[in-house]
């Protein structure tokens, strides 16, 4: 059974039973997990954790779910590969790629709704739901097909093709809504205080959200039971971002690893950067903003995790970095050409800024640096259209040492 004692107010502190619920009834701050560390602490070490299945699951102990209870498709337990190429064309002799575009729906977001599904079961929900910038759409879809549940995923209208196929797919009711995330979201809260849905990152978030610990605890195990020096992460709510942190704090404080003092980069798009602008302007209160970025998977204008995002910088002794749009683009292609990895544009957002931190200094040569790759680029493809010209020529050998030739002096084949 799940360690799981109460859910309590990051604002107030109140505290709440184990239920469907978001947002404190006192003050409106938002709810979390809390765990009975003792008893994790007498259950969980190195050698139980690799004896556990080699997927996000094998970090039940720190889930606030019953394990018999999840839905396992196989998330998790991805890549984590030395990015030696890319490295060295930013000096960091260091660098590794968490590649998590390689979950079942091709994003970070099958971490998070392994787990809010595998609740939604326990509180008996037939219906599971979510609001969408796009990777979610499809995670919800693919768990609620698995689950046998009625599905419902609300996305902006505007959202790339290739992620509303790959939600559509599954079965599962597709609602384009004619607004931005914020306003999307908003319709949801009104939809999930009227239904018995269970909307993953509504009124199920509070579980939800644990499952991006998972990364931490996967990057910290495949370091060899070490937390790396610096991470750069992408920003869209501020949710997996803090829930890094918290995960690398319970390793330490669990003993798992041998404490800490990463730091902590979150990476906005420059047409959506609410957090960095909070940042820059040494204040905690995250101002929305109104979207306008190529990364739509992190066009959240008002995220809800902001406030706790500037705190994690703050303690981690990290930052906020803002990726110009022209590099997002660039980017995508820069990793693809050193590493092999094809990411969608909120990949391009890292490693843009991850760049930038390389040639500010900001991140030393020798640091142990992981970027965290949330997403498939295959989802994207109208990104980098642009980017690709093949060589056009007829079945003929002549022909075709003149089309390469013209090729190569940068004419059109």
């Amino acid at each position: 059974m799940a360690f799981v004692k109460c859910l309590r107010c990051r604002e107030c502190g109140n505290e709440y039973p184990i239920e469907p619920q978001n947002v404190c009834d006192f003050c409106f701050g938002p709810l979390e997990v809390v765990y009975d560390y003792d008893a994790i602490a007498r259950s969980i070490s190195r050698e139980s954790i690799a004896k556990g299945p080699l997927t996000m699951w094998r970090y039940a102990d720190l889930l606030p779910v019953d394990a018999e209870m999840a839905l396992d498709m196989g998330t998790g337990f991805t890549p984590l590969i030395h990015a030696k190429n890319l490295g060295r064309s930013m000096g960091l002799n260091n660098l590794y790629v968490k590649n998590d575009s390689v979950n079942p729906t091709f994003s970070f977001k099958d971490r998070v709704v392994s787990v809010a599904s595998a609740k939604a079961l326990e509180f008996e929900f037939e219906t599971l739901a979510c609001a969408s910038t796009g990777n979610l759409a499809g995670s919800v879809s693919a768990h609620g097909a698995k689950a046998g549940m009625n599905t419902m995923v609300f996305f902006p209208s505007d959202l790339e093709r290739g992620k509303i196929i790959g939600a559509g797919i599954y079965g599962a009711t597709l609602v384009a809504v004619d607004g931005t995330y914020d306003q999307v979201n908003r319709l949801c809260s009104e939809l999930a205080d009227n239904h018995r849905w269970a909307f993953v990152n509504i009124n199920m978030r509070p579980f939800y959200s644990e499952g991006s610990k998972t990364l931490a605890y996967e990057v910290a195990e495949q370091l060899g039971w070490r937390a790396p020096d610096v991470c750069v992460v992408p920003g869209a709510s501020g949710s997996l971002f803090t829930k890094l942190w918290k995960g690398f704090n319970e390793f330490a404080d669990l003993g798992l690893i041998d404490g800490h003092a990463t730091k902590m980069h979150i990476a906005q798009a420059q047409g959506c950067s609410p957090i960095v602008e909070a940042y820059e302007q040494n204040t905690p209160h995250v101002r929305p903003v109104i979207p306008d970025t190529i990364a739509k998977s992190l066009a959240i204008g008002n995220p809800a995790d902001g406030f706790f995002a500037i705190k994690a910088i703050e303690a981690s002794g990290g930052s906020a970095v803002r990726a110009p749009e022209d590099e997002i683009v660039e980017c995508i292609q820069l990793l693809a050409e050193t590493e092999g990895i094809f990411t969608e544009t909120a990949g391009g957002v890292v490693i843009s800024a991850l760049r930038m931190l390389a040639k500010r200094g900001t991140i030393r040569p020798d640091d142990v640096t992981v970027a965290y790759i949330t997403g498939n680029g295959l989802k994207t493809q109208e990104a980098v259209e642009g980017l690709i010209n093949p060589v056009k020529t007829s079945p003929n050998y002549e022909d075709f040492e003149m089309a390469l030739k013209a090729w190569k002096n940068g004419g059109s084949s």
